[in-house]
């Protein structure tokens, strides 16, 4: 086995975190008998999950060479917000929760048109898209 794929296979586990949805590899290769690698992520949380999971591997990583940038324009768009309807909720109820003014209520009708027809009426146990 080449030094090359004895690196990889050591650091198999961040570089599986860095093969993810937030990330992208610029270079991978061996420099000075290092595994050499370049890549951006998408946030500071991201490149903290790669180095978490190099840390696992190899404290000190002495054998490894890792550039990573931050570049937001790769990020993941963030998870929706969803809230499952409990009894006593109304679309304003909603509103003054997650907005501070149950009068935002439509906002939260026209995120879920798809499954409301009516603003006045929701359903127990439906998963409602609260947006931003």
């Amino acid at each position: 086995m080449d030094r090359f794929e004895e690196l990889k296979g050591k650091y198999d586990a961040a570089l599986k975190v860095l093969g993810g949805k937030g990330f992208r590899m610029h270079n991978l290769h061996v420099q000075d008998n290092k595994l050499f690698v370049k890549a951006s992520a998408g946030t500071q949380a991201l490149k903290d999950q790669v180095w978490d999971a190099v840390k696992k591997i190899d404290r000190t990583y002495a054998d490894l060479t890792c550039d990573i940038s931050i570049d937001a324009a790769i990020a993941p768009p963030p998870e929706p917000k969803t809230h499952t309807v409990v009894s006593g909720d109304t679309l304003s109820k909603l509103a003054r929760q997650f907005y501070g003014d149950g009068n935002k209520y439509m906002k939260i009708f026209d995120a879920n048109k798809d499954q409301l027809k009516d603003p006045n009426v929701i359903k127990i146990g439906q998963v409602l898209k609260i947006p931003d």
